[in-house]
């Protein structure tokens, strides 16, 4: 009979299953794209859109998308329950937390 994967764990020292429930969330903060997001989230693309103030088909074009606008990125981030950071790094200056990337303001008259 095969082992399952929950015979594998259990198999394992306590510290080594540590490690792997340690390594298992950290993948499932790294998420690939925004439906990988919204599924996260544990949200519907019909919920997002209702959230989004569009249509359903709106949130599957976004999903879809490899290039999105920041501000459009935001909507979607916060629509699912979430916040946006934009954290940069440089060489010799550590991350950097942008702050108000992506917010919709008036021009400035100046």
């Amino acid at each position: 009979m095969a082992r399952t994967h929950k015979d594998v764990l259990e198999s394992l020292p306590a510290d080594r299953r540590g490690k792997v429930a340690a390594r298992a969330a950290e993948v499932r903060r790294e998420v690939e794209g925004l439906r990988a997001l919204r599924l996260l989230a544990e949200r519907t693309q019909e919920q997002l859109a209702e959230s989004l103030g569009v249509k359903q088909p709106s949130v599957h074009k976004m999903e879809r998308q490899s290039d999105l606008y920041l501000s459009t990125l935001r909507r979607f981030v916060e629509a699912a329950g979430g916040t946006l950071e934009l954290v940069v790094t440089l060489p010799g200056t550590g991350p950097v937390h942008l702050s108000g990337i992506g917010e919709i303001t008036e021009a400035d008259p100046a």
